[in-house]
């Protein structure tokens, strides 16, 4: 069996996996805020409940936000900002006495659908999350590829594709430029432009719900949502060409963006015919915490 721990900006799950994986154990607790070693602590107390209950001591991995520095093994680019900077690897592993894997919980999330969900069987799965923020994952052959920088998939802030002279520079961004990818398909971005041309502030998924009801300036905003979204997604497919692309986070629950994303696609990518698959997850916001558990090998798809 395996534990996986979903290191959250609100909350901490830890699920354990046995090796054809069923779940056998699923605790969560809130995370403290803005407290580090308190954070640590939790961490470690449902590792330790989790192995008293089913009498077993268990391989550890992580999702977390943000993602290990390879220069400095320092945490960096997360939103959990107590996070950064600290020796997150380490400390864990002091704290519970054994080596851990730890990864972005957006690699967690592609590992985990491509191993036992909604991409499972493909051999190579790019897998994005469409929530807060805009992440993305890379697996080929059942394995998560990190890359010399540890960034592997980071496509949210790249620049928005091919934009239009109303896009351009685009929004600022977090990271300290404008126009990234993040800007425009995240759950805020598509907030934030929504209220932008029409003069109404809504959640991202109140714009989804109302589109779907047959509101004519939220099915607007969505239909150009999608636009913007096949132009980021047809750059990963001409440059990974993945055989499924796994959608994630709140915005994974649109339908409308599977059945209309292909006819976009279309026309963006650089072949006669796209053939990659665009797929909701199977396990949503579960993933990143089974993918977590998942970092360890003999996960179905790689044995």
């Amino acid at each position: 069996m395996r534990i996986g721990v979903d290191l959250g900006g609100t909350k901490i799950e830890v699920i354990v996996l046995d090796e054809a994986g069923r779940e056998r154990l699923r605790r969560r607790v809130a995370t403290p805020q803005d407290r580090y070693l308190e954070t640590l602590e939790a961490v470690r107390d449902l590792v330790l409940d989790a192995e008293q209950e089913l009498g077993t001591r268990c391989p550890v991995g992580i999702a977390t936000p943000g993602a290990l520095s390879k220069a400095s093994g320092l945490l960096k680019n997360s939103n959990s900002t107590c996070l950064n900077g600290k020796p997150l690897k380490d400390d864990l592993e002091s704290l519970l006495q054994r080596p851990l894997r730890i990864a972005n919980d957006a690699d967690c999330f592609a590992l985990s659908e491509a191993t036992d969900g909604g991409a499972a069987g493909a051999s190579s799965v790019f897998g994005i999350i469409l929530g807060t923020g805009v992440g993305g994952g890379i697996v080929v052959n059942g394995r998560l590829l990190t890359g010399p920088n540890g960034i592997a998939g980071e496509w949210g802030h790249n620049p928005l594709p091919w934009p239009k002279l109303d896009e351009y520079p685009g929004p600022e961004c977090y990271c300290g430029r404008r126009g990234c990818i993040e800007t425009f398909v995240s759950g805020p971005g598509l907030a934030h432009d929504h209220a932008r041309r029409t003069g109404c502030p809504l959640e991202a998924k109140d714009i989804v719900q109302r589109a779907a009801s047959g509101d004519a300036a939220c099915a607007a905003s969505i239909a150009l949502y999608e636009e913007r979204l096949a132009r980021a997604l047809a750059h990963v497919i001409n440059l990974l060409d993945p055989e499924v692309i796994v959608l994630g986070g709140g915005l994974s629950n649109c339908e409308r963006l599977y059945r209309n994303l292909p006819t976009h696609l279309a026309a963006l990518v650089f072949s006669d015919r796209v053939d990659t698959r665009i797929v909701p997850p199977r396990f949503g916001d579960s993933s990143g915490v089974r993918g977590a558990a998942w970092l360890w090998e003999s996960s179905p798809l790689s044995r």
